[in-house]
């Protein structure tokens, strides 16, 4: 996903931060950016699938 220059591209940027998910695996170059954040989303998902199984409503967990 961040491919080519993108790295260089996010350390001499003015972001403070890039925050992405653990959906697809960081480069090691990306894991060594201090401006990338990766948040791990397996237990929104984990959630989502329980309120599923028991029928109940995820929209609730958006709110």
């Amino acid at each position: 996903m961040l491919s080519g220059r993108a790295i260089e591209n996010i350390e001499n940027s003015v972001l403070d931060e890039l925050v992405v998910t653990n959906t697809i695996p960081l480069s090691a170059a990306a894991q060594a950016c201090s401006r990338i954040r990766q948040l791990d989303i397996a237990p929104v998902v984990a959630e989502a699938v329980r309120r599923i199984s028991n029928e109940e409503s995820i929209s609730a967990m958006f709110r």
